[in-house]
């Protein structure tokens, strides 16, 4: 969806993709990455779309397909927008998430977040490349206790919280990592799924 919003709006500036990856200080084929949304921009990067093509956040990453994108305004409205937290560790007691060594908060518009809570998570190593989840990668958990098979979720194990695919099993579930240097692990017990995976928003 933000990738169509996207390439409206360049064409209607009449600008060339390198011209707006210049503006923004990525690469042509980062930006490419976007518009056919191969790839989702940092947050860092999506404040600076909005400025580069003087619109409110919502118009171009939101759900609405409403606004017009001729009517362009020349800021984007704060509030619209709700803080949620990175997380360093989670601790879960008595079927409670616990967040703790908060990092800080990134402001994401509010139209991604449909109800519920959410958190962020640094992605750690490369067990989830073939997801186009890198090393630093923030990625937007919605908090929920159940995902549907195949879906990535954070999962607490032993204290620490990781991205994987959930398949469940008879007694247990199994948990797939999107790099085949990683295998397969089945779990009967001792694992809690933290929640599912919205957004990635790569390090850059």
């Amino acid at each position: 969806m933000f990738g169509k919003k996207l390439r409206e709006l360049r064409k209607l500036e009449g600008w060339k993709q390198e011209e707006v990856a210049k503006k923004i200080g990525v690469t042509k084929q980062t930006y490419s990455h976007y518009e056919n949304e191969t790839r989702t921009p940092s947050l860092g990067t999506i404040r600076k779309l909005a400025e580069v093509y003087g619109v409110d956040l919502d118009t171009v990453f939101g759900t609405d397909d409403s606004p017009e994108i001729k009517e362009k305004g020349n800021v984007y409205t704060v509030p619209s927008f709700m803080s949620v937290p990175i997380v360093g560790q989670i601790s879960c007691g008595n079927g409670v998430l616990a967040y703790e060594d908060i990092e800080g908060y990134e402001d994401v518009p509010s139209s991604w977040l449909n109800g519920g809570k959410y958190f962020f998570l640094r992605a750690k190593g490369d067990s989830m490349i073939n997801a186009r989840i890198h090393d630093g990668d923030l990625v937007l958990i919605r908090e929920q206790p159940e995902v549907e098979d195949g879906e990535i979720a954070a999962v607490l194990i032993d204290g620490d919280a990781v991205l994987k695919r959930v398949y469940k099993q008879e007694n247990g579930i199994n948990l797939v990592s999107e790099n085949p240097a990683y295998p397969t692990k089945f779990y009967s017990e001792g694992v809690q799924i933290l929640g599912k995976l919205k957004k990635i928003f790569i390090n850059v």
